[in-house]
This record gives structure tokens, sequence and C-alpha cells, in this order.
């Protein structure tokens, strides 16, 4: 369904950002890029959902493709249109207005009334906590039910797939935990492409069926989800684990970047 063939992401006409990245999202799959902080996931999302011209960014090598469509030549609206949605990091709701505005606001392209209805009842659905708050402002909510707020306002646009960047970040155990079931939900009930983009390797691996490890631009390691568990780069650099599977301290932690085997 989605194709990136070795695009390259260059800012203000100089700035090199993405290095040749290439990665495939199946039809119906859970796909996740892992990384830490400036390895470029972001910017990979920006790409696909058309948002880098926003930020004096462009793709200028390789195509974007999605159900063998271009999307890097088209606006952001458009790509809305063909289906995509894009979950920013850091919660964004209308904070002003209630729940049900901001949902009603995320179904701005549905054609009429009863398919709007619908749509507001399947977010409840799957998110009951939303039903109960639905007349309260959306800037008074926990940051879990903000979370869930912005991605049942993606939904309202009934999208193909979805681009969820750090969708657990800042958030209690016991909520990441309902987002990564929500997820899995999505997928299985609605067969909805998901891209997930999460600092959280441990949680990404367990509901995610492939997965891409991104460094400095590039893409280092990829593969299924459980190849990518027990690899052992992975498991020390990404799960914090050392190769008897215990817990490596703060001082081996710091070493990591001159230890990486896959950038040797």
């Amino acid at each position: 369904m989605l194709s990136i063939n070795n695009i390259e992401v260059v800012y203000d006409g100089v700035i090199l950002v993405l290095k040749g990245v290439s990665l495939t999202a199946r039809p119906g799959a859970i796909t996740t890029v892992l990384g830490a902080n400036g390895a470029g996931k972001t910017t990979t999302l920006k790409a696909i959902s058309g948002l880098l011209k926003t930020e004096r960014g462009d793709v200028t090598k390789g195509s974007i493709e999605f159900d063998g469509e271009r999307l890097d030549r088209l606006a952001p609206f458009e790509v809305v249109r063909r289906g995509v949605c894009q979950v920013f990091e850091g919660r964004r709701v209308f904070e002003n207005l209630t729940v049900e505005e901001n949902l009603i606001a995320g179904g701005h392209t549905q054609r009429d009334l009863k398919t709007l209805r619908e749509g507001i009842e399947r977010i409840y659905t799957l998110f009951p906590q939303l039903r109960e708050r639905r007349r309260q402002q959306a800037g008074y909510l926990s940051g879990g039910e903000q979370q869930m707020l912005v991605i049942g306002r993606a939904l309202m646009s009934a999208p193909k797939m979805i681009l969820l960047d750090e969708p657990s970040l800042g958030l209690a155990p016991r909520f990441a935990e309902e987002i990564a079931r929500v997820i899995l939900q999505l997928k299985q009930q609605r067969e909805l492409t998901v891209v997930l983009v999460e600092q959280n390797a441990a949680l990404a691996l367990e509901i995610a069926d492939h997965g891409y490890v991104m460094e400095n631009g590039r893409i280092v390691l990829e593969g299924p989800a459980e190849a990518l568990r027990r690899n052992p780069d992975v498991k020390e650099f990404y799960l914090g684990l050392n190769e008897a599977g215990a817990r490596r301290s703060y001082h081996d932690v710091k070493r990591y970047r001159r230890r990486k085997r896959w950038l040797s």
C-alpha cells in the first residue's frame, strides 16, 4: 500500500535530513519506525503526509507512493483525500472545543450528517471514556484522554492509513497500554494500515508486524517485529537488555554510540 523509495529530504535547501530512506507498509499491517530523537522519524511521516513544505522542507530525490499514486507531489489536503491521515506528537486537541466538537472537526470530509453521526458513534464505542466527556472542553481532559481524542478525530475522516507519531509519549503505563490495545483493534476490525513512530521500542515491537530502525536519517535495520525483538543490537540499544536478558546500567547505555555493530 505504501512504498517509500530512496527518498532524500532537504530543509531550507541545504540541510540534508533523510539520506536515501526506503520502507514499505503492507495493507492492514502495523509498521513501526524506531529510533532516537533526531533520527528522522517524524520527518519521514511529514514527507508522507505532505507537510514538509510548511517547514521549508522538500523531497528532493526518490518517490513516495500510496495505492500506486505519487504522494510526494500532492498538497496535504490532497493526501488526506487519498485516505492518509497523520496524528501528531503532543496531543494537539482544540482545547476550547468540546470532545464532540473536536470529532466533528475531524469529520469535515464527510458528505452527509448520517455518516458523520455514525463516525462519532464508532469513536465512542472505541473510546468509551470520550462518550462520558463528550460535552467537556478538550483542554480539561487528561493526557491519555487527549491522545484518545486526537486518534479518534483522525479516524473521523475514514482513512485507509493512519500515521501515528509517538502516541505513548508522556502517558502513564495504563494509558499507553490502552492506546496500544486500540491500535491493534483498529488493525483487526477495520483493516487499517498503521505506520507507528515510537521511542517505546518494547511497546511498538509488541504490537507491530514489521519494523525499521532509523539512525541519522538512514534505515540501518529492518525485519519482522518478532525478529527485531530477538535481535541482539535492538535488545541492547533499544530494549535496554544485555545478552543475558538483564537490564543494562546507565554507564553502559552512554557508550552505545561507539559500539553499534550495524554502523560499523
